[in-house]
């Protein structure tokens, strides 16, 4: 049986760069609360945009999506689901409402999430929704010949409620210990949910819900107003990449949280630059076309290219983007990551 142990984070060997990103977070949160309290009605402009880019996102993640339109018009519940994938979208939407407006209510316990997996899954009339698998469920992928094997094996139906049980136990424990930085914590008991696979269907999903769940709880709502979601969706290859990194070796506990551990935060960290950089948009502040680059670029902490960059600020053309790079570059604030079309940009650090 797998041991879920995180007593690792408390041992004062945490990289250093772990708990940098984490520290940006926290400052960005700080500023993030104070305008909250003083601009209402900007974030919940925010808010109900973030909330159908999440929904379309989580599950486009997946590949289940319809168009924009229909995905708006779920979302605020001005059209009943005409098909599966719809069924599917509107259940998203419920579970994450209900995390939005009642995650102090709820625990990171059974009940609350089998409860927040049938609420999900219940709409598209999944007979398992809010029980555990029945069955083992193998991740298996297909390789460019057309050959399968398992990628991961997670662990069995019959030992499921128990190891879930263990992964809620131990989180409980890590919360107590005050030298544990949740932040830190958070990713760790996501990806073990995620070896775990404890559904038949909608392990995927519901990670993202518990992510943003675990996040609201300890006070890092960056997620209400900038989709957590769509920002793992624009970085899915990147996603699924640390997500296989540190679940190798999983079952026998010799796995590595730190490549999955160094995705979320830099996630989290993009939703929280992003809120500042919309924040200023929406109040009117008169920010130049340079500075908007320049804060993209030296806000990420994973290589952007000038065609992404482009399509965060749609208004300014790639003419442009491409001059600020290259003063930038030749600056020494950032450097370029291969060449011609498939160039990447970061910060020089």
């Amino acid at each position: 049986m797998r041991r879920f142990d995180y007593s690792f984070l408390d041992n004062g060997l945490i990289p250093a760069k772990y708990v940098g990103i984490a520290g940006g977070i926290y400052s960005l949160q700080s500023a993030a609360e104070m305008r909250k309290q003083q601009y209402e009605t900007i974030f919940t402009e925010l808010r109900s945009i973030a909330r159908v880019q999440s929904v379309k996102s989580s599950n486009a993640i997946e590949g289940i999506v319809t168009s924009d339109k229909r995905i708006a018009e779920i979302v605020n519940k001005s059209s009943a689901p005409l098909d599966h994938n719809e069924a599917e979208i509107s259940g998203y939407r419920d579970a994450l409402d209900m995390i939005h407006s009642g995650h102090q209510r709820l625990s990171f316990n059974e009940k609350d999430i089998l409860m927040l997996h049938e609420t999900m899954m219940a709409p598209s009339a999944d007979p398992l929704a809010g029980r555990y698998k029945q069955t083992d469920n193998d991740i298996v992928e297909i390789d460019s010949s057309g050959n399968r094997r398992v990628r991961f094996r997670p662990v069995p139906a019959d030992e499921t409620p128990v190891a879930m049980e263990q992964l809620e136990l131990a989180y409980l424990d890590a919360c107590s210990n005050a030298n544990i930085n949740q932040l830190l914590l958070i990713p760790c008991v996501i990806l073990d949910f995620l070896c775990i696979h404890p559904f038949r269907d909608g392990n995927g999903r519901m990670s993202r819900l518990l992510s943003l769940f675990l996040l609201y709880k300890n006070g890092f709502d960056a997620g209400k107003y900038i989709s957590f979601e769509e920002q793992i969706n624009n970085y899915k290859d990147m996603y699924y990449d640390a997500l296989q990194r540190s679940s190798s070796g999983w079952e026998t506990n010799a796995n590595d949280y730190f490549p999955f551990m160094q995705f979320f935060l830099s996630t989290l960290y993009m939703c929280y630059r992003e809120l500042d950089k919309r924040f200023a948009v929406v109040r009117g502040k008169r920010v130049t076309k340079t500075s908007r680059i320049e804060a993209t670029v030296l806000g990420c902490l994973t290589p952007i290219s000038k065609a992404e960059i482009c399509g965060i600020h749609p208004d300014i053309s790639p003419t442009t983007v491409e001059a600020v790079l290259g003063k930038m570059v030749k600056d020494g604030r950032i450097k370029m990551i291969g060449a011609s079309r498939g160039a990447r940009y970061i910060r020089n650090d």
